[in-house]
């Protein structure tokens, strides 16, 4: 408890909010509010949480990124998870906030009340389990994640291929930090000042993936843990940046994230995936070099090969909410004409609704009493 208290002082707390009001005397007044993206999803849900954004002066604005890994999940995974759950011999395992997000014919809880068996698991080795002990049917695990929970999913399958395990497949959307920032950056009229990166992700990757963002795009970086004193100073430390011009990618969350990462997990993903030449992201359409695929050695574990047309049209997402505005930071939750009205927790119509890592969640839960309903 002290240790989490020491991010949560009252007093620390005070001194880096007069901190960062005296170096925004430094920089000069400018007609827009300096935008920072809060990339993960735990950032944002921290900030609604404690209230970051209404201690912060109005000068500074944070923006929603695209760093949840359920939010950004396109339509076509969850059709083809659907679809892989409806076959009577398959098992279809993922992770409970998976469960919710709405597909073309519906989510995977809608699949399972049609008959489908679905089942929550809390990491692949449960599937896994589910596999071992389930010999005659398919089980499919719907693997998503960015490179936090890639390592766990590459364990598994090579802890499957070493107990000769046949039934055990995995439906891959694992996808890289690095592209949609890069893609969002290329966007002419992004107005993104500085990034707060993602600290889970990069107790795996370290600082690598952001510093084409600092070096070609000219953006601070600052690597950050998640308790409100990691944040603000994090955004100390990127108004510092921004006061002297420099561009560099900093590291605040060096209690977790040390400058090249975690060298064994990421060995381990490079002997299960590859980097595929496109992947389907939610908002941000086909990015090059994105996502990850099975390794030729271990395509046989891929769970497309249980579906007949696996190179199916690709779906149209008709989705009515603005997810892929607010995912881009171009639009704040409550600015969705559906939030709060034909979108809730209770019955979302976009992914960003679903996890609690999402930005509508969290706007909802902290600040649902500010929306008129």
């Amino acid at each position: 408890m002290k240790f989490v208290d020491e991010y949560r002082d009252s007093e620390v707390i005070k001194q880096l909010l007069g901190a960062i009001k005296h170096q925004l005397d430094d920089i000069p007044p400018r007609c827009r509010p300096w935008q920072i993206m809060e990339v993960c999803g735990g950032h944002t849900r921290a900030i609604y949480r404690f209230g970051l954004d209404k201690l912060l002066p109005k000068e500074i604005e944070f923006i929603h990124g695209p760093g949840c890994p359920v939010c950004v999940l396109p339509i076509q995974v969850i059709d083809q998870a659907f679809a892989l759950a409806l076959k009577p011999d398959v098992i279809l395992c993922s992770y409970g906030d998976v469960m919710r997000v709405p597909g073309s014919s519906g989510s995977l809880i809608q699949a399972r009340e049609q008959g489908a068996d679905v089942r929550i698991v809390y990491s692949p080795r449960d599937a896994l389990a589910v596999a071992l002990n389930n010999p005659e049917r398919q089980v499919v695990f719907l693997a998503i994640g960015f490179e936090t929970t890639i390592p766990a999913t590459a364990a598994t399958l090579l802890a499957a291929d070493k107990r000769q395990v046949s039934n055990f497949h995995l439906l891959v959307h694992h996808v890289c930090i690095e592209p949609p920032l890069l893609a969002l950056l290329e966007e002419k009229d992004t107005a993104i000042d500085a990034f707060i990166a993602p600290g889970h992700v990069s107790t795996i990757t370290g600082a690598l993936p952001y510093l084409s963002v600092a070096a070609t795009y000219h953006k601070p970086v600052v690597i950050s843990g998640f308790e409100p004193a990691d944040i603000l100073q994090s955004t100390l430390m990127l108004l510092r940046q921004l006061q002297r011009g420099k561009a560099e990618v900093e590291n605040q969350y060096t209690r977790a994230v040390q400058v090249f990462g975690n060298r064994a997990a990421q060995t381990t993903i490079d002997r299960v995936f590859e980097l595929a030449e496109t992947t389907e992201w939610r908002g941000l359409g086909k990015l090059r070099h994105s996502g990850y695929q099975l390794v030729k050695a271990y395509q046989r574990f891929d769970a497309t090969r249980l579906i007949s047309t696996p190179d199916q049209e690709e779906t149209v997402d008709h989705t009515p909410c603005h997810c892929a505005d607010v995912l881009c930071g171009k639009l704040t939750p409550d600015e969705c004409p559906l939030f709060g009205r034909a979108c809730k927790p209770t019955h979302p119509a976009g992914a960003l609704m679903v996890s609690e890592e999402g930005a509508c969640a969290a706007h909802w839960q902290y600040r649902q009493q500010e929306v008129e309903l």
